[in-house]
């Protein structure tokens, strides 16, 4: 499954040279990443009820062009790697009217209790765990 979603980009969001500023992308692949888990059918405030948390471990970003305010933005999200203890996913955001990715980028988290102690999502929350799992090897619909 991949997610696709739309964002327009804020005038705070760019630099004094009208180019959206590098920070603001992890920003972005977290709204792609809301987003996909949304589409699956949860929210991170339901994961969260549940007793489960999804720390970032590593950030991953290679810019190719620049976006400017008030371009209309797509984020293309996936999960590209699911463990027992870990998930990662890899985003592409797309300018409006170009066919390839100004920016990439993969976040990779680990499954937490609500104490941040790691977990194994498989005997923690198998039901979670299978959601997550059918998705990844494309058995789930969203």
């Amino acid at each position: 499954m991949i997610s696709r979603t739309k964002l327009i980009v804020r005038y705070q969001e760019t630099d004094q040279m009208g180019i959206v500023h590098h920070s603001v992308y992890p920003i972005w692949f977290e709204c792609g990443r809301t987003d996909f888990i949304k589409k699956v059918g949860l929210s991170y405030g339901q994961l969260e009820r549940e007793g489960v948390m999804l720390p970032l471990r590593s950030l991953k970003c290679t810019f190719y062009n620049p976006s400017y305010y008030d371009d209309e933005i797509f984020i293309k999200t996936r999960i590209i790697n699911l463990t027992p203890s870990r998930i990662s996913f890899y985003y592409e955001v797309f300018r409006k009217g170009l066919l390839k990715p100004i920016v990439t980028g993969e976040t990779e988290h680990v499954w937490v209790d609500t104490d941040l102690k790691p977990i194994n999502m498989r005997k923690y929350k198998p039901d979670l765990f299978e959601l997550f799992y059918d998705i990844f090897n494309d058995r789930g619909s969203a």
